[in-house]
């Protein structure tokens, strides 16, 4: 067990010495070669030089099945009573369209005296 603590902490004082290599080098107005920059990995230096368009395509789509499995997927019970709860909510507001559309035909009747013309007739 402590040879794992020691081996973090190891990682973490070669991570921390990088990055003071990485400023004072800035500060003097040179590049910083990728491999000095703190918490840059290989993979991201490769796509980084612009000649791995498909090792980013690769790790795009990774990344977008890392994040589905990270996704609480709703159980069958939840998935019906959503949909139920949709499907309710749409009907209601059809009916209030249709009443509100049938209120201003029969207002624009009143209005402008008899019925409006019908299209196509």
């Amino acid at each position: 067990m402590d040879d794992d603590l020691d081996e973090v902490f190891d990682e973490d004082v070669v991570e921390s010495e990088a990055a003071p290599r990485a400023r004072s080098a800035a500060a003097r107005g040179r590049s910083v070669p990728a491999r000095a920059r703190p918490g840059r990995t290989a993979q991201t230096r490769a796509s980084d030089r612009g000649f791995a368009p498909f090792g980013r395509i690769a790790r795009f789509v990774r990344e977008v099945f890392a994040e589905l499995q990270k996704v609480i997927w709703p159980t069958r019970k939840e998935l019906i009573t959503y949909a139920t709860v949709v499907v309710v909510f749409v009907a209601i507001m059809m009916t209030i369209v249709a009443l509100l559309d049938a209120g201003f035909y029969q207002v624009m009747g009143w209005v402008f005296g008899g019925k409006p013309s019908q299209a196509g007739q």
